[in-house]
């Protein structure tokens, strides 16, 4: 059976088929197209020097040993002491914590410890081991590997608290009973300070190609230095880090969303120590509102209540008659 094309239909095939028979000129395509070339990237360029961040170079831990040696002498006792953030951190690193958690549902725990990392050993003992070459380094090493859990914590302990009292400053601590832990940190700074511990670290990795940073970025984050470099850049978590580049330039606008619950109680105060993984179930749970929208009855009729499109298309409903409900042309 064959169906017959509408009026509309037939006329636009027959205009469509009929030879153009008004003017014509030429039109080169190729000249528009580089012309438009040239144009965007000279814009492109302009815009760039005018409006775009600052390219700073990454930190490495040779930066922070020259900018702030007492700082880094402190974290490293504190990961002797076992008081720092990657220390009691918990999965994928280590057991020393049960992480975030939501209630019964910790995600965390369940998937456990997939990147093991002991930063005592790992960001301390195990470099100074490879690299020490100073006897008294050995020496103290050799006090330290042969003394009891409790003694080491207890060393390490006492030499944090001696250097919170004076600022960090290992050159005006109080004599007192702190083992081996001075001579250790002293010679860790030494081995930052040249540089060695940066690929140390990296190199504790197996295999031939090394690029995981795991442990000297985690050594870093426990650090006084990062945080207070990252808040001289406004991109610490009360300056709207996330969705700002480097200094105080603006960036990912489109993440204010996210970043902006970390701004307000309770993610600040009583869900502080879980509002990670709070704020991402949440943000999971209006994502999903959004894509399922149109299939929730009362939300998606929304915009027919708040008939804001009205506003918009202003110019075409002034023209096109209003229609009830039964779909007929109102009076």
């Amino acid at each position: 059976m064959t169906t017959m094309p509408s009026p509309a239909r037939a006329r636009a095939d027959t205009a469509a088929a009929t030879p153009w028979r008004g003017p014509l000129r030429e039109y080169d395509l190729v000249k528009e197209f580089v012309v438009a070339l040239v144009v965007v990237c000279f814009l492109t360029v302009g815009l760039a020097v005018l409006f775009s961040s600052p390219d700073e170079k990454g930190l490495t831990l040779q930066d922070w040993a020259a900018a702030n040696p007492g700082d880094f002498v402190a974290t490293a006792a504190g990961e002797l002491a076992g008081t720092t953030t990657s220390a009691g951190y918990g999965p994928p690193y280590n057991a020393n914590g049960d992480g975030q958690s939501m209630g019964p549902i910790a995600p965390q725990k369940w998937a456990g410890v997939r990147i093991p990392v002991d930063p005592a050993n790992d960001f301390v003992v195990t470099p100074l081991t490879r690299s020490a070459t100073d006897p008294a380094a050995s020496l103290a090493l050799k006090q330290w590997k042969s003394a009891s859990a409790d003694q080491q914590t207890t060393w390490a302990t006492d030499y944090v608290n001696a250097l919170g009292t004076v600022d960090n400053d290992p050159g005006k601590v109080a004599a007192g009973s702190y083992g081996p832990v001075p001579a250790m940190t002293r010679d860790l700074l030494g081995l930052a300070q040249r540089g060695v511990l940066d690929s140390d670290l990296v190199q504790s990795s197996p295999g031939f190609y090394q690029t995981d940073y795991t442990r000297p970025l985690l050594f870093l984050g426990d650090s006084g230095y990062l945080e207070d470099t990252a808040g001289a850049q406004h991109l610490q978590g009360e300056q709207w880090g996330m969705m700002n580049e480097t200094g105080n330039y603006p960036g990912q606008a489109w993440l204010w969303l996210y970043t902006f619950w970390y701004q307000i109680p309770p993610f600040t105060t009583a869900w502080a120590d879980n509002a990670d993984l709070i704020i991402w179930s949440l943000m999971m749970v209006l994502s999903l509102g959004l894509v399922l929208l149109p299939f929730i009855p009362g939300l998606r009729a929304i915009p027919l209540k708040i008939p804001l499109y009205r506003v918009i298309w202003r110019q075409y409903y002034r023209t096109v008659p209003r229609r009830t409900g039964s779909g007929r042309p109102q009076a």
